[in-house]
């Protein structure tokens, strides 16, 4: 088809058209986008032509309108000659039969979506959407919009954690919340497993008094992989699998250790999931020092950007595990193994970005 508006020609018959020695040709037909015409071009003859319809049959080359004169009269001057076959699109030149158009495993963006109904794929076969079991737990709880007491705060994991799990493709199967009663709980966690293909929690999963969550999961057939990890923040982390095989990850109740564990633990998993790798690891350079742990490998939330044809990052200024604010303009997780002295500025380091984040051309927030 046509890759311009022009007039379709045969070569041979405007190989020597000069704009001072123009070539006339007598016009045939003019063909739309979506039409075919029903003539064959004959020598001395041409074709008005959009882009995107058919080539007629006996033409070879199409000539841009604005390398003619006389349009909209029955004839038109050629006035400079194309290569041979110029503005033709051939059919089967972009992909050959048999050539794979979409690789297993590759997610379906807009592109992909461009790709199947171009080639007239109205419907492709797609891995299952994993459904996502959402449970936090504690006494101390409640929702946003209700009043607090003394004791009180306000649960921000739920809500964090739905977002997150939408925002990388996620359906939330079940949502919900327990309190520090390990009936209740027992309740809440086996519902989760039964709605969905993988459960997190978040809260109750340390060493204290009321600390139910892994007890209770165990009481459900959920075997334990591992539990406790020499980080930074987020030690508390729990993973194990349920009788049916399904992923179960308890995450530490303090919202940013909560959002670092999802990240670098949980995701690699859920993309797995769904057939796709994992986030990639990427090398920038730190703009300010990064306070590394003497004991344990640290993550902290950050920045990442490019500058000058090199990625740099910071970290965000708040660094505590309870300091949700730290996560308001983060687009990465910066990490670090144990270390007695901080990581100067300058100095490389390893930074996973966040999946619902971009990359910037600049430091932004």
């Amino acid at each position: 088809n046509a890759a311009m508006d022009g007039f379709a020609v045969k070569f041979d018959d405007i190989r020597n058209a000069a704009a001072e020695s123009p070539v006339t040709l007598r016009v045939m037909d003019r063909v739309k986008a979506g039409h075919a015409s029903a003539l064959a071009l004959i020598q001395g003859s041409c074709m008005e032509i959009m882009t995107g319809a058919p080539i007629p049959d006996g033409a070879d080359t199409v000539v841009a309108f604005e390398d003619t004169s006389g349009f909209g009269t029955p004839s038109v001057e050629i006035r400079k000659a194309p290569k041979k076959g110029a503005n033709v699109r051939k059919r089967g030149e972009e992909v050959s039969e048999g050539e794979i158009l979409l690789e297993k495993g590759m997610t379906i963006s807009p592109s992909e979506t461009a790709v199947l109904a171009s080639f007239g794929y109205p419907t492709a076969p797609v891995m299952k959407k994993p459904r996502v079991s959402i449970v936090t737990v504690g006494d101390e709880l409640k929702q946003p919009g209700t009043a607090l007491s003394g004791a009180d705060i306000y649960n921000c994991n739920s809500f964090m954690l739905e977002a997150a799990c939408r925002s990388i493709g996620l359906e939330v199967a079940m949502q919900a919340h327990a309190p520090d009663d390990r009936a209740f709980l027992r309740k809440t966690l086996s519902m989760a497993l039964t709605a969905g293909d993988f459960v997190i929690t978040a809260g109750g999963i340390s060493t204290g008094e009321y600390d139910f969550v892994q007890e209770e999961l165990s009481s459900l057939g959920v075997e334990k992989k591992f539990w406790s990890v020499s980080q930074k923040p987020g030690k508390p982390i729990f993973f194990g699998t349920s009788a049916e095989k399904k992923p179960v990850f308890s995450l530490p109740g303090n919202p940013v250790s909560a959002l670092v564990c999802f990240a670098e633990y949980c995701v690699p998993v859920l993309f797995a999931l769904q057939g796709k790798p994992a986030p990639a690891k990427l090398r920038a350079v730190l703009s300010a020092p990064f306070p590394c742990d003497r004991k344990r490998h640290r993550f902290l939330l950050g920045r990442i950007w490019a500058e000058d044809e090199q990625l740099h990052c910071r970290v965000s200024q708040k660094t505590e595990s309870h300091m949700i604010t730290s996560s308001s303009g983060a687009n990465c997780i910066i990490e670090a193994a144990p270390a007695s002295e901080p990581l100067r500025a300058g100095s490389p380091a390893t930074c996973t970005l966040l999946p619902w984040a971009c990359l910037q051309n600049r430091q932004e927030g």
